[in-house]
């Protein structure tokens, strides 16, 4: 690793857990993968079985702060 990435890392670990999770995926989101329109699509079908399960009762939603408020205090250091 490049002592210019080494410092990105560095900067990246110090973030909030979320931040990181974002950076993750923007730059995973950067590769050029063949499969990432059926993986997006799957994931798409999913987001759709989850909220037609949560408009039938079948499921509950949990507020998106407390969510990340557990993700904060889990991974914090």
């Amino acid at each position: 690793m490049t002592t210019h990435a080494q410092l990105v890392l560095e900067k990246a670990v110090g973030l909030p857990p979320i931040e990181r999770a974002e950076l993750v995926e923007g730059i995973l989101a950067s590769f050029d993968f063949p499969a990432r329109a059926d993986i997006d699509a799957a994931w798409a079908r999913e987001a759709e079985d989850r909220i037609d399960a949560y408009e039938r009762g079948d499921i509950a939603a949990i507020p998106a702060s407390l969510v990340f408020d557990r993700v904060e205090k889990k991974y914090s250091s």
